[in-house]
């Protein structure tokens, strides 16, 4: 495992140096002079000078990425245009409330979606099956934001079950926490809850037509225990992928999902960076996404390895 580890790491050095450049080529993609486009109308030559003093502009380019590069590593992605903010203050501010975001969508999905998975495929055929694949295909379908909406509508305004809008930080009142994330964490966690239980149930036929699962039904074993036991274990490859790529996805949802309940996040930055035209923001929050995807990955190729030891030998 340990062997396998090294490799994924050595294997994501390539990858980094590629999002690095991309990410540092922003800047000139800007139409005309970025720094002239990046200080706003009517700016005045001093505060263009500025602009292009605090970038770097005048360097050459190796030497600018280089510099950034640097910078990047000791976690300084330089100052907001706008609010003159530390990059890493502004982002490490919102990081952590997108990542709980997105973690209670994840657990949202597998509490929903691999239940509903094993139940489908353990009666194949019948009016369960079919509702849950019916449930399963109106939940890849319909958008989150409709979802988010139609949560807000009959769980929030009709009934007031649960707020509407707004984030509560867990240190001022755990309880008022959960409850601001629940209804964004099922809009955000819809969709991966039934691409989930779609993958499981399809893998799990699959793996009960093996001779393994079989025989130990023919010995008498109860269903659970042959699911649970043999069944599930070897099913859960091809799941594991699905999950590393809902995540990715979690993460892109979260844009939509923090602007319609009013959440402080990663999403919701992001949107005021772009629309700001803050360069040295959306560089930050577009590394910091990267970092978790990458590491995403990482864990998803370490979980192959001990639900398939074959792969570990590679």
């Amino acid at each position: 495992m340990l062997r396998m580890l090294w490799s994924r790491l050595l294997g994501v050095i390539p990858l980094l140096f590629i999002v690095t450049v991309i990410v540092f080529g922003l800047i000139f993609l800007v139409p005309g002079d970025p720094a002239v486009t990046l200080a706003g109308e009517n700016a005045t030559e001093e505060r263009i000078d500025e602009v292009r003093s605090n970038l770097g502009l005048d360097d050459p380019v190796v030497v600018q990425y280089g510099r950034w590069v640097g910078d990047a590593v000791q976690g300084d992605f330089g100052t907001s245009l706008f609010s003159s903010a530390k990059v890493t203050d502004l982002v490490g501010g919102r990081f952590t409330t997108t990542i709980v975001l997105t973690a209670g969508a994840l657990v949202f999905a597998l509490a929903v979606g691999v239940p509903a998975g094993v139940l489908a495929a353990s009666k194949r055929g019948s009016w369960v099956d079919r509702l849950v694949t019916l449930g399963a295909t109106t939940g890849v379908a319909l958008p989150s934001y409709f979802l988010a909406m139609l949560l807000i509508l009959f769980l929030a305004i009709r009934n007031s079950w649960l707020p509407a809008t707004g984030y509560v930080p867990f240190g001022d009142d755990p309880a008022e926490w959960a409850k601001s994330l629940v209804l964004p964490s099922i809009a955000l966690g819809s969709s991966g809850a039934a691409v989930t239980a779609r993958q499981l149930r399809s893998s799990l036929i699959d793996v009960f037509a093996q001779d393994y699962v079989r025989t130990a039904r023919a010995k008498g074993m109860r269903s659970h225990t042959v699911v649970l036991k043999h069944a599930l274990k070897n099913a859960a490859i091809p799941v594991v992928t699905v999950l590393g790529l809902q995540i990715s996805f979690l993460l892109g949802g979260t844009v939509v999902i923090e602007q319609i309940f009013g959440i402080p996040g990663l999403g919701q930055l992001a949107i005021t960076a772009v629309t700001e035209g803050d360069l040295p923001l959306i560089q930050g929050i577009v590394v910091v996404a990267t970092l978790v995807v990458i590491g995403v990955n990482l864990i998803v190729d370490l979980m192959y390895g001990y639900l398939n030891p074959k792969v570990r030998a590679r």
